[in-house]
């Protein structure tokens, strides 16, 4: 079974796919050392698990699908769509932060956790795009 050819991707684009398959491993690797208490304020209370357990799955997921943005780029559109569905996923933990008033990863007042909830956004974005998900402009 033949697939239809994906879209060729700009330069750019795959500079901002390695860019983001690195940061994304790299925040991944921190969920498990340095940074898991930090990445514990985001955990939602509806998550059925431990919460460091979360925040090591979560780690765990992050080095994976970062990894594999580097690694694998004939299936980059596959990866980058994944990417972008966790990166979604991930953002009830920070409006948990936010309501709950925790402070994490430098999110210390009520006004860095709002701002931060408009940043969510950008890497789902830059997964899709840089991916060729989404069509070059």
């Amino acid at each position: 079974m033949s697939t239809a050819p994906e879209r060729p991707t700009s330069p750019l684009q795959d500079l901002a796919r390695v860019g983001l398959g690195t940061f994304l491993a790299a925040a991944g690797l921190s969920h498990l050392t340095f940074a898991r208490k930090g990445f514990r304020a985001q955990v939602p209370d509806f998550v059925p698990l431990d919460v460091d357990d979360t925040v090591v799955i979560s780690g765990c997921a992050e080095v994976a699908l970062g990894s594999a943005l580097v690694l694998f780029p004939k299936e980059r559109v596959k990866i980058g769509t994944i990417a972008a569905v966790f990166f979604a996923a991930v953002f009830p933990g920070n409006i948990a932060q936010w309501r709950h008033r925790r402070d994490g990863l430098g999110l210390n007042s009520d006004r860095m956790r709002f701002l931060r909830l408009f940043a969510q956004p950008v890497p789902i974005a830059v997964a899709l795009w840089s991916t060729g998900v989404l069509p070059r402009r």
